[in-house]
């Protein structure tokens, strides 16, 4: 099962109709797509992304799902600004790191960002809700952004989370998942 499957499969099992849930990096709308059909139409998906393109195509995504427009806020922002529009609670929140496909390679996420766009997920998350993080270690910088992710992951475990990494320890640099789910502190 592909990574993404893996993370979609991950996030299911814990969220509802009527959640708010966020898609920290849009891209092409994918995630987006799975989320509002998973919280359905009195539910709130909120959707960041730097790219007007993957904001487009993320706009004709929903469009083909026939998902209302205003079951999902579109932000022409970086993950990194979560925290100035998210306070929680929230089900979930998926990111899916690296480049826009079949765009600008040079226009990646990076550590710093995603690491600050992580703390303001974890904060916003509810009891039991997901937080699933889709690496690609295949660019320059993929694989200093996958440790960082790792990194933080790691350290949620004393806040009360269950850690799952998937394909992060395979040497071939390819895609790996890091999924965390909030428990209450012990």
């Amino acid at each position: 099962m592909r990574v993404t499957e893996q993370a979609h499969e991950a996030v299911r099992g814990a969220v509802y109709a009527g959640d708010i849930v966020i898609d920290a990096t849009a891209g092409n709308g994918h995630d987006t797509l799975f989320l509002a059909r998973l919280v359905g139409p009195e539910g709130r998906v909120i959707a960041f992304d730097i790219q007007e393109a993957a904001l487009a195509a993320t706009r004709v995504r929903l469009a083909e799902g026939k998902i209302a427009e205003e079951s999902v806020l579109l932000l022409r922002e970086s993950h990194a600004g979560l925290d100035r529009h998210v306070t929680g609670p929230v089900g979930a929140v998926m990111f899916n790191l690296g480049y826009l496909p079949g765009s600008d390679r040079t226009c990646t996420t990076t550590p710093g960002e995603t690491v600050r766009a992580l703390g303001a997920a974890w904060k916003a998350l509810r009891v039991e809700g997901i937080l699933s993080v889709v690496c690609y270690r295949g660019h320059p910088g993929g694989a200093d952004e996958t440790g960082a992710v790792i990194r933080f992951a790691q350290s949620r475990k004393a806040d009360g989370a269950s850690l799952t990494i998937s394909g992060c320890e395979e040497l071939h640099g390819g895609p790996c998942l890091v999924v965390l789910r909030k428990h209450e502190r012990p």
